[in-house]
């Protein structure tokens, strides 16, 4: 195993990654000082310099309170904001940048809140305590740019590991949420987990209940827009806290995957994963069915893809195994569980539907789906159909190479087909022939459910047999209208 970089070397490598922004941390700190304030930078910032990582915001701490930052910002932002004033927040952008001045604090929770009790404190050293992890208890104290290390964060960084400045068990009563961002870094970084940190994880994984859902929701979705998901998530599974914030996933640990080539379906459901994040494309990519990457949507789908599998597992006669719908019944606890950690109704909608959707390839067969057949795959998917051609190539996790070879053969035979009744239909905004002002002058109806009825028999129609013409669509509709028993 290499040596981990020395610290000399992390330190110049911090100075050259923060050189851009050194003229502006000087101005503010010399800001700061002139009105009898300290100020430094802390935090993800000065951990990501030492990384060589672009932090999109800078945030600072100060031994000022929230009505004495804001005097001290005006004049030199261009716009400032105090959502935040209750923690000691001031907010402030110039020009393209953007930062954050908090009052020296330390968070507590209350036995029961889920909300943080704020109190205020005086000087760095008892800030830097109270924070989540010894690599985010850095900070460069300005203008001087003096860095400031007390917990040894600087080696735990060179060695990837994540330590709690105080005991884990303190840090993590503060704020629960810390266990689940542990994991969350352990995705986005690389990083490892000290032993007694993980073993305060589990013991203590019950706390995450007393927070919000909304914060649970934000650093599930920040660890799975990570580079390595998989790590993170196996983070959450083995400490406990799966089963507070995302109990079907260690559910799945019980189940047989019903091809018998895979340890269980949670042993599945991250290959998938995995696979479904190879299968993104790279930034600046275009075309149709482009989905670039970190997706959350299809990164989600691809986790949950499976998750009604405990639900409809039956033992059929002969040692087999099925899982009869349950793509349906996953659907629904996906709906469920999303809605539950306060995603937004298109995230809901758009990952209960790739989720119910990912078993309809496997109807295709050798290719004996109808034209019309593949329309209603294009018009079921909608817009969702590119994450659909990438869950559905990932699910093909079968070890059997000449198996995987004839799958993805028959999938790329399917896409070819949509592609072609795509130049020929126009196919992603199909519609009938006959709009609804159309149909009611033929038929002499008002608009309403009847009307509706009608549209969406056109609209069936065209799926099944492709554009057939105004002349052929007004004969069709005539026809189903004298078997309607309105038309008497």
């Amino acid at each position: 195993m290499p040596e981990p970089v020395v610290e000399p070397e992390l330190l110049a490598r911090a100075v050259r990654h923060l050189a851009p922004t050194l003229p502006l941390l000087t101005q503010l700190g010399e800001r700061f000082a002139a009105a009898g304030h300290e100020l430094a930078l802390v935090g993800g910032p000065v951990r990501d310099a030492f990384l060589g990582r672009l932090s999109p915001d800078l945030d600072f701490t100060t031994s000022a309170r929230p009505d004495e930052i804001e005097q001290v910002l005006r004049g030199w932002a261009e716009h400032t904001w105090d959502v935040g004033r209750a923690y000691g927040t001031i907010g402030a952008r110039r020009d393209a940048t953007t930062v954050e001045v908090t009052t020296y604090r330390a968070d507590a929770y209350d036995a029961a809140s889920r909300k943080p009790v704020v109190a205020f404190g005086d000087n760095l050293a008892d800030d830097l305590v109270r924070r989540d992890f010894t690599v985010n208890a850095m900070a460069l104290r300005l203008p001087q740019a003096e860095f400031v290390d007390p917990h040894d964060g600087l080696t735990d960084l060179a060695k990837q590991l994540l330590r709690t400045p105080h005991t884990p068990e303190v840090s993590f009563s503060d704020d629960p949420l810390r266990m689940m961002r542990a994991a969350r870094f352990v995705s986005q970084l690389g990083m490892g987990v000290a032993p007694e940190v993980a073993e305060a994880m589990s013991e203590m994984a019950g706390r995450l209940r007393i927070v919000s859902a909304e914060r649970v929701r934000d650093e599930l979705s920040k660890l799975l827009l990570g580079a390595q998901p998989r790590a993170g998530l196996e983070v959450l599974v083995d400490s406990g806290m799966a089963d507070i914030v995302l109990p079907e996933l260690p559910a799945l640990q019980l189940e047989v995957d019903e091809h018998h080539r895979h340890k269980d379906v949670y042993e599945h459901s991250l290959m998938v994963l995995e696979q479904a994040i190879d299968l993104e494309d790279p930034p600046g990519a275009e075309g149709q069915d482009v989905v670039v990457g970190p997706d959350l949507v299809l990164r989600l789908a691809a986790l949950l893809h499976d998750i009604g599998k405990p639900a409809t597992r039956r033992f059929e006669p002969g040692g087999g195994v099925s899982f009869h719908h349950h793509e349906v019944v996953g659907a629904k606890l996906t709906r469920a569980r999303l809605r539950a950690l306060r995603y937004d109704k298109e995230t809901v909608r758009d990952v209960s539907r790739l989720v119910e959707l990912h078993l309809r390839f496997h109807g295709y067969g050798t290719g004996e789906w109808t034209d019309s057949a593949v329309r209603r795959y294009i018009t079921d998917a909608g817009p969702l159909l590119g994450r659909l051609h990438k869950l559905t190539r990932s699910d093909s996790t079968t070890r059997n190479r000449r198996k995987a070879a004839r799958l993805a053969a028959t999938y790329d035979e399917l896409e070819q087909r949509i592609g072609r009744l795509r130049e020929q239909e126009e196919l992603a905004a199909v519609r009938p022939e006959l709009d609804g002002h159309e149909i009611g002058q033929l038929l002499g109806i008002a608009p309403g459910p009847v009307l509706g009825r009608a549209y969406k028999h056109l609209l069936a129609v065209r799926l099944d047999q492709g554009p057939i013409g105004q002349d052929a669509a007004e004969a069709e509709l005539r026809r189903w209208w004298a078997q309607q028993p309105e038309s008497g």
